[in-house]
């Protein structure tokens, strides 16, 4: 009997704007894997029984988006640390005994492409301003602590949000206002918008960067136009910009290494594929 062809893809809802099933067919070609990544608009209302269907159909693993990241953590019977700290997962492991082991790579992900466009990135060189309270600044902010940043500055445009991450990971995180997120950046080692602003289709972002310090390491989660407004002003102001598409691709390769036994390269061509689209 021929060895199974491993299965690996996406449930969300929706699942056809997505670029990960792109990336994934890229790198199952690039290295000669038998294998396919598959999309799958999945329901909430189906997302159990779905995912009790999906190891016995051949699937090794799946990416999860949008509705179903936290829901996904009561259904699964292995939570990482991350995940739970997070509140969300974006990755299931389907394992050999049977259970479903869910993480969240996104913090992963962030660091990663901080390392590769900001190579000098120095995690104690002072505080770091996010922008945003949502799930994506949970991860950014959880993987920060982690790489040891000891003051982490947070503003949204509804303080409660921000004021809940701050309940849960500690003093460290400073809320500031959001009509006095300006000032905040003042002094920041390390800027990232993890809101929607500046997205194409979502409101502009109007925050104003002139206490942005030459030399910091400024960060969008946002990828829609790649070039955001926010990482061309912080250019100009002479900082280091890194553009959020490189964190969709580092978020990626640890799923695709865990189901398809090989850690992709993260590189130029990869980056090709998704701007081609």
């Amino acid at each position: 009997m021929s060895e199974k062809i491993p299965l690996a893809g996406l449930i969300g809802s929706p699942v056809d704007h997505s670029k990960s099933p792109l990336l994934h067919r890229h790198w199952l070609e690039r290295y000669g894997i038998r294998g396919y990544y598959i999309p799958m608009d999945v329901a909430q209302a189906d997302l159990k029984e779905v995912l009790a269907a999906l190891p016995r159909m051949g699937f090794v693993g799946v990416n999860v988006t949008i509705p179903h990241k936290e829901t996904i953590l009561g259904l699964a019977d292995l939570v990482s640390d991350r995940a739970a700290l997070i509140g969300a997962a974006n990755t299931l492991i389907f394992r050999a005994d049977g259970k479903v082991h869910a993480d969240n790579t996104d913090g992963i992900g962030f660091i990663e492409n901080l390392r590769q466009g900001a190579p000098g990135w120095d995690p104690a060189a002072g505080p770091a301003a996010i922008l945003g309270a949502g799930g994506a600044a949970r991860a950014v902010i959880a993987a920060l602590s982690e790489q040891g940043v000891r003051e982490i500055r947070v503003s949204n445009r509804t303080r409660s949000r921000a004021e809940a991450l701050r309940a849960e990971f500690g003093p460290k995180i400073v809320v500031h206002d959001w009509v006095q997120a300006a000032g905040m950046i003042e002094g920041a080692a390390t800027v990232v918008n993890t809101t929607s602003l500046g997205m194409v289709g979502k409101s502009e972002f109007r925050v104003p960067l002139d206490a942005l310090s030459p030399g910091a390491v400024v960060s969008d989660l946002v990828y829609t136009p790649l070039e955001t407004t926010f990482l061309a002003e912080a250019r100009a102001r002479g900082c280091i910009a890194v553009d959020g598409l490189g964190m969709l691709l580092h978020q990626a390769a640890p799923g695709f290494e865990r189901w398809f036994g090989r850690r992709p390269e993260v590189d130029a061509a990869a980056r090709a594929v998704l701007l081609a689209e």
